[in-house]
């Protein structure tokens, strides 16, 4: 759960959901206190982080997101560029052995079909040479760089790892020689830069004041090879990162924004900050909650309802959702729901001081309303 959750009467500022698990909990005296994060082992019954056995469970039941696997791969048939992006995720989650396989497979895909795009296949060859260097693997690293470059020559990436390959097998010479020809299509890669600096130091304790004319022949860039590093164009893989990084710097800015609309009580604006943040991730339950407060501190139960309906579908053990709800159907004067939702939340943790005050109050409504109905109701 959030800070402090809504009060069922009062004017103070809601609390918005933040990192901090839990309702306010009773403490073994009677009193109250907020759970400090990180503070303690966790409830009995509870997960780490705030979450229930319950939602352990029904993450079992949410099927994985696959959507990475149609990324755009470059010019690589469907079939193959699903093995690539799978490659990419693996490597990606530290699975550089699995990672490897799927490369591997994309390779062998392309040589079997027959595919001669240099640039893809070297992108490939180049990705398993990480794996491989991740490994420990240098030497098989230092092939597949070599077949990268065999297929694009002067291509950055395999550059430097077949580079950091050859330093790493103390293979001082070679490495300078790709260092420095990686500063011939980039001098601003620093990490090359240090590499040289570092490998110098090596060369002279090595091979003494002559360790240059120990050297094999460094290869001149031609200029066409560092202008075409210079104005390639990024990947679609590339831009799509770089789009989703934005878009989740954008995400966060706004749902600060509404949290703080929300402390200072400026509802309307808590609510189109959060309204913002749904249509970059339609998806985000805590969005939805958190509107929820705004719709339920303007008095627009009905609309605070449906956002609480769209979390639970994400996420069905909700505490948040369900407390909230119960505000809105209370506020729509549907006591009976309002009393269940707020059972739910009991059920869920049975130490929520707010809901079991709020379940009191409901359920006293809810009998004036039966016995309202009562009078109401013509004797036949």
């Amino acid at each position: 759960m959030g800070n402090a959750q809504d009060k069922p009467s009062g004017t103070g500022g809601a609390k918005t959901d933040q990192a901090t698990p839990g309702f306010r909990r009773r403490s073994r005296a009677g009193s109250t206190e907020k759970p400090k994060a990180g503070k303690g082992p966790p409830e009995k019954g509870s997960m780490p982080n705030g979450a229930t056995q319950g939602d352990r469970n029904q993450s079992k039941d949410i099927p994985p997101d696959t959507s990475y696997l149609d990324a755009p791969a470059g010019a690589l048939p469907s079939h193959l560029g699903r093995l690539k992006n799978e490659g990419n995720h693996l490597f990606k989650n530290g699975q550089f052995a699995d990672a490897v396989e799927k490369y591997s497979a994309a390779i062998d895909g392309c040589c079997d079909a027959g595919i001669e795009s240099g640039e893809d296949l070297c992108i490939l060859y180049s990705n398993r040479a990480a794996c491989y260097l991740k490994d420990g693997s240098n030497t098989e690293c230092i092939q597949d760089c070599t077949r990268a470059l065999e297929l694009q020559p002067f291509s950055l990436k395999p550059l430097l790892r077949r580079a950091t390959a050859y330093e790493s097998m103390e293979r001082y010479r070679q490495a300078y020689v790709d260092f420095k020809t990686v500063l011939q299509i980039d001098i601003g890669v620093q990490a090359a830069h240090d590499s040289v600096h570092r490998i110098t130091k090596q060369l002279i304790e090595q091979d003494g004041p002559d360790w240059r004319q120990k050297l094999p022949e460094i290869p001149l860039v031609p200029l066409a090879a560092q202008q075409h590093h210079r104005q390639k164009d990024p990947s679609a893989e590339l831009v799509q990162a770089r789009e989703a990084k934005k878009a989740e710097a954008r995400f966060a800015s706004l749902k600060t924004e509404g949290n703080e609309h929300v402390r200072k009580s400026q509802f309307h604006d808590g609510l189109e900050k959060y309204s913002e943040c749904l249509k970059i991730k339609p998806d985000e339950c805590s969005c939805f909650t958190n509107r929820a407060i705004c719709y339920l501190r303007l008095g627009c139960f009905e609309e605070a309802r449906q956002d609480c309906d769209s979390a639970l579908k994400l996420e069905p053990t909700n505490k948040k959702a369900f407390y909230r709800r119960a505000l809105a159907f209370k506020g729509l004067q549907d006591y009976l729901s309002s009393s269940s939702d707020l059972q739910e939340v009991l059920q869920l943790d049975p130490n929520v001081h707010e809901a079991e005050q709020e379940l009191e109050t409901v359920t006293g409504l809810l009998r004036q309303s039966l016995m309202d109905g009562a009078q109401h109701t013509p004797r036949v």
